[in-house]
């Protein structure tokens, strides 16, 4: 075998092993990411969240059912889902067993795309050059209202379009949240206005994290906004980051915590699931969050102009 021809042969073997590192072995690598957020009032005391987005759960996804519902062994103290839970017509059964321990926890939802509609097959070059316009078309209708239903009777929230004060650890949380930016199903001027200025946090939900929603949650006076949507990029370079966003936000937001303004703070989850027609993660594991939400006077002592610091670490389960 001739040079070129080796170096075909180790090239191809090496693209073989990286498309089954990210098919395989990645994709269902269930990560814990963990962050502490300045964004309570000063003299709060600090809460736990747990965020959890972007299952695209299938029916018979038992692993990731079995590793979600042991979340509940962490004692958040409040659970908040930024949607697209589905990813089959017969997954609702599926995404209730898995949240089944953390219904009995408070719990807020939103939903995505993906618990309204279906994922179709798509050509790949729509998702990793967002800019080329094509039309959209939506895949079948999925069961979302037995899905909200399911939720709503073990006394979740659903907050599309809805300012809700709820009690969380003894103490109130301001909330309201948007129906999904990505379908353009959001109506911000439904919950319009400043929050309640009591509140211990004033805290914002939505599935797309697009700048255009985000700007009037910082204008109206909201501490923190969380939001999935953008599987952290999915494919990842290492070193580099996300190659895409899937929505407007900046590659450097795809996953984590970030500021968004001088006061406000944002949370984007890398989510738990992929397309079942792009099952793949590469330098992006799937994940959950547990957020352990603090004063800002204890975090961030007088915040420089820039922003208070954070931490932040990652641990697989």
């Amino acid at each position: 075998m001739n040079t070129f021809g080796r170096a075909l042969l180790a090239t191809t073997a090496v693209g073989a092993a990286t498309v089954a590192y990210a098919a395989g072995y990645e994709r269902t690598r269930w990560t814990l990411r963990q962050a502490t957020v300045p964004v309570l009032a000063p003299g709060a005391r600090p809460i736990r969240v747990l965020h959890i987005s972007d299952l695209h759960m299938m029916p018979g996804q038992k692993s990731k059912q079995r590793w979600v519902a042991s979340l509940a062994e962490l004692e958040p103290d409040l659970v908040v889902n930024t949607g697209d839970n589905l990813a089959h017509k017969q997954a609702v059964p599926a995404v209730l067993r898995a949240l089944n321990p953390l219904l009995d926890k408070p719990g807020v939802f939103v939903f995505g795309s993906n618990d309204y509609y279906a994922p179709r097959l798509k050509n790949p070059v729509r998702y990793l050059l967002p800019s080329a316009k094509t039309k959209r078309v939506h895949g079948i209708t999925l069961p979302w209202r037995d899905l909200r239903a399911g939720m709503i009777e073990r006394g979740w929230h659903d907050l599309t379009h809805v300012r809700r004060t709820i009690d969380v650890a003894g103490q109130s949380i301001f909330m309201a949240g948007l129906d999904d930016p990505h379908l353009k199903r959001d109506r911000y001027a439904d919950i319009a206005g400043a929050p309640d200025p009591r509140a211990a946090l004033r805290l914002g939900v939505t599935h797309s994290p697009e700048p255009r929603v985000l700007d009037p949650f910082a204008a109206d006076g909201y501490d923190f906004v969380m939001a999935g949507h953008t599987h952290g990029g999915q494919l990842c370079i290492p070193f580099y980051g996300a190659l895409v966003t899937n929505c407007e936000l900046d590659r450097s937001r795809a996953k984590g915590v970030s500021r968004w303004g001088s006061h406000m703070w944002l949370h984007v989850s890398a989510g738990l699931g992929t397309s079942p027609y792009a099952p793949v993660r590469f330098a992006c594991p799937p994940e959950a969050s547990l957020l352990t939400l603090v004063p800002r006077a204890v975090e961030a002592g007088q915040a420089r102009a820039e922003g208070a610091d954070f931490k932040s670490d990652a641990d697989v389960l």
